[in-house]
């Protein structure tokens, strides 16, 4: 079993990086398949790598 505030976290920061790609991609003018493509990949390319590094799979302390 996950430790829940451990994938909250890291979904936090994942969000948070998301919108900041929007942010950063609206205020460069890009056009809208990379405004609305980019920022999921960010999220799905986070979690693979965080999944990756086992960063969802250590077990809670007890």
């Amino acid at each position: 079993m996950v430790s829940k505030p451990r994938v909250a976290l890291g979904m936090l920061v994942l969000v948070v990086l998301a919108g900041a790609t929007i942010a950063l991609l609206v205020s460069l003018e890009a056009g809208a398949f990379w405004v609305r493509t980019l920022p999921i990949a960010v999220l799905v390319g986070g979690a693979v790598v965080a999944q990756s590094l086992g960063l969802f799979t250590k077990a809670p302390k007890d």
